[in-house]
């Protein structure tokens, strides 16, 4: 994709983004800026060195039960982490995570192998079942119900990103805690059906469920067919990348084009070796990465002098807050692919060859104490991804 489309591409999401925020309804914050919710001054960034923002997730334990096991990473694992959480999810075959719902958070999906299928429910009671592949997304927003199954023969695992550092996984509202913990006279009033009903329900959170392999096809709900206006599926490497070049490929989706995604970004970032995402930053989310494939170095500039680097390698997360300067550069021998997720439903960047190339040489040359000349020979357009040789 040229140059141009990239950038029709986010000047549409800007555009969505100021109608959004005009009628009130970007939801990150209920006053002020609603792009910006660390008003709060951090003392983690505070402080004289910038702290880690790296957590090896795939060597935590997590919880397992079976084959199953689910991972994460909050601002317990990685105290940096305020604005968003993960989870990294194996589902073996013939198993579920049961029934539940997230309180404090959305979740969006990044399908990495195997086949998955989910149903979720709204407010209006809509209900939509999906059946998802590697390379697909979904979406549920805050406080709504789903479950995620694995589907054939092969265990499935994807990677959750959650719009809350303080979130846990492992706090969720699941339907097998509640039933039972509820009286069974409570529970046959509320259905109207006898109390011996719930004989043999479990007496705890199961979160993993396990049985028989799902039917090839979705049955139809219990009420009948009530699917949303709005889908919670974004079939994400199946649409052509916004940036293709010789450094790597950018898959992305926001808002503005999966409109349900209304508080997270999602992107898949492919280098290849020795390439560059060159350096910028977020005017307006946090930035969560989980490596997926290959060997990345991630620089983070915190203003002060602070400067830090750590290398990602499958499997570990990095962090970068809002507004903080950062790159990530593939320095293994092969590609290297990265999932991304920001907490803010518009996709907004600044690059560093931009913000240069924004200026006349004059205002540069003062700035650096160095000939006009000099500047001349600097990019006249945003470099983005700087292939091996800084092209």
């Amino acid at each position: 994709m040229s140059t141009f489309q990239r950038r029709d591409f986010l000047t549409g999401a800007a555009a969505f983004a100021a109608a959004t925020t005009t009628l009130g309804v970007s939801g990150r914050v209920a006053a002020g800026d609603p792009s910006f919710s660390n008003n709060v001054p951090d003392p983690l960034l505070a402080s004289k060195d910038l702290p880690t923002f790296k957590f090896a997730l795939e060597k935590s334990k997590g919880k397992v039960i079976g084959k199953s096991f689910g991972k994460e990473a909050t601002v317990t694992q990685l105290p940096i982490s305020k604005g968003i959480a993960g989870v990294s999810m194996q589902i073996e075959p013939g198993a579920m995570r049961e029934l539940h719902w997230h309180a404090t958070a959305a979740e969006w999906a990044f399908v990495d192998k195997g086949r998955v299928r989910t149903t979720v429910i709204d407010p209006q009671g809509y209900s939509e079942t999906n059946d998802f592949e590697p390379g697909d997304v979904w979406y549920f927003p805050r406080g709504h119900g789903h479950m995620l199954e694995c589907l054939g023969n092969e265990p499935c695992h994807f990677v959750l990103i959650f719009d809350n550092g303080y979130f846990s996984e492992f706090g969720t509202f699941s339907i097998s805690d509640w039933i039972g913990h509820t009286p069974k006279p409570l529970l046959a009033k509320n259905f109207g059906i006898p109390e011996s009903a719930f004989d043999g329900f479990p007496k705890k959170e199961v979160y993993f469920a396990r049985g028989s392999l799902p039917p090839e096809k979705p049955v139809t709900p219990l009420q009948g067919k009530k699917e949303p206006p709005k889908t919670h599926k974004w079939r994400l490497l199946a649409q052509p990348p916004i940036v293709d070049n010789k450094g790597g490929r950018l898959y992305l989706v926001d808002s503005s084009n999966f409109s349900i995604s209304k508080t997270i970004t999602g992107a898949i970032l492919d280098l290849e070796p020795e390439a560059l995402r060159e350096l910028h930053w977020h005017p307006s989310a946090d930035e969560w990465q989980y490596a997926l494939e290959g060997k990345v170095s991630v620089t983070l500039f915190g203003s002060g002098g602070r400067y830090r680097t750590e290398t990602l390698e499958k499997g570990d997360v990095g962090y970068i807050p809002q507004g903080y300067g950062h790159s990530l550069e593939n320095v293994g021998d092969k590609s290297c692919r990265i999932l991304i997720g920001f907490n803010s439903g518009i996709y907004e960047t600044i690059d560093l060859s931009q913000w240069i190339a924004g200026n006349p040489t004059d205002v540069l040359a003062t700035n650096f104490g160095r000939p006009a000349a000099l500047f001349e020979k600097f990019p006249r357009k945003d470099i983005f991804l700087a292939d091996k040789d800084g092209k």
